[in-house]
């Protein structure tokens, strides 16, 4: 499915993004971990190569832990970075965060001591739509300072963090990238929520995504819904998903959109098992 969404307020946080880099010291790269590859924005390529990274693979409860193990390995071999797993979900599970960055900017809070000076270090929030971005930086806040949400498009404009005396953070909206031309990327992006359902053919998505998890473990679709998938169509374990669920329109027609909504949210809210995509 060719996926591409890419409203203003995109660009103009590219923008900003850019603008702000020369204030920041640090960037917080935030992948969500069921998806960490087709999390990756070129649009950030250059942000992300300009300071040093700390990669955080979000909603870690969510997915695959060997796969994730594989891909936090991955992005800490990546040159001036480090890679963590997070559920920011958890109260205080995101102070790791703040020692990594005291550690990783240690030269510069040398020289700021030499020099007499308290400058709090400043960090950059980047990812693409709903990978939990402010919940992070609610977490290491300790409270609601930034505004969350369970779908994409939440943050729209930049928004400064003081977490303490020490650490300020840029929340930036959540942002994708002009022209998605890897069709697998897009729809692994729609599948975990970072592309808006009410842009989709929302019907044929839940068809790919049945598909898509038949391959990688049909058990999960099994002892979620009952089923048996051997020798079925996509199309067959869709409608039986449908039926099961109680997903019948009037003239007991099957309601492929409704159904879709409903597998979908099943994953995302990790109802399927713990799943990983790349």
């Amino acid at each position: 499915m060719k996926i591409n969404w890419f409203p203003g307020h995109m660009k103009s946080a590219l923008d900003v993004m850019g603008k702000e880099l020369k204030n920041v010291d640090l960037i917080i790269y935030v992948l969500d971990s069921r998806a960490p590859f087709s999390c990756l924005n070129p649009s950030f390529d250059k942000i992300s190569s300009k300071r040093p990274v700390i990669y955080v693979l979000s909603k870690c409860d969510l997915s695959n832990e060997d796969r994730t193990n594989y891909w936090q390995q991955y992005f800490s071999q990546k040159e001036n970075s480090v890679c963590i797993k997070l559920n920011s979900t958890v109260s205080g599970s995101a102070k790791v965060i703040k020692t990594l960055m005291k550690t990783m900017l240690s030269k510069k809070a040398d020289w700021n001591k030499r020099k007499g000076l308290n400058i709090p270090f400043r960090a950059m929030v980047i990812g693409v739509p709903n990978s939990g971005k402010s919940t992070l930086i609610n977490n290491l806040a300790s409270k609601g300072k930034a505004i969350t949400g369970d779908k994409p498009g939440v943050t729209r404009g930049k928004q400064w963090v003081a977490i303490d005396d020490n650490i300020n953070l840029l929340d930036t909206p959540g942002t994708l990238w002009p022209d998605i031309d890897n069709e697998v990327v897009g729809t692994r992006l729609a599948y975990i929520g970072s592309i808006k359902n009410e842009i989709l053919d929302i019907a044929t998505l839940g068809l790919e995504f049945v598909g898509d998890i038949k391959k990688l473990d049909a058990s999960l679709l099994e002892n979620r819904y009952n089923i048996k998938t051997d020798g079925k169509t996509n199309l067959a374990i869709f409608e039986e998903i449908c039926k099961k669920r109680g997903f019948i329109s009037k003239g007991n027609e099957i309601d492929y959109e409704r159904g879709a909504i409903g597998i979908l949210d099943d994953f995302r809210k990790g109802r399927l098992g713990k799943i990983t995509l790349d």
